[in-house]
């Protein structure tokens, strides 16, 4: 599946979001929530806004805007 810059972000800032909330918004931790996003989508753990089978559904998700 082939999806647009724009959608990748929009998914990425939704997981971003959602780790960033889980510990506790935190501001010290956008980045490094935003860069497990990226990590979870860039290795298919994040997929169009789900997580794959297999994912860690503990996982991190910020939704840091970058």
């Amino acid at each position: 599946m082939v999806i647009s810059q724009e959608e990748r972000v929009a998914h990425i800032r939704k997981r971003a979001h959602e780790l960033w909330e889980r510990e506790g918004l935190m501001p010290d931790r956008e980045k490094a929530c935003w860069d497990k996003a990226v990590e979870e989508f860039e290795s298919g753990k994040l997929t169009a806004g789900r997580q794959q089978a297999g994912a860690d559904a503990a996982g991190d998700a910020s939704g840091a805007k970058h």
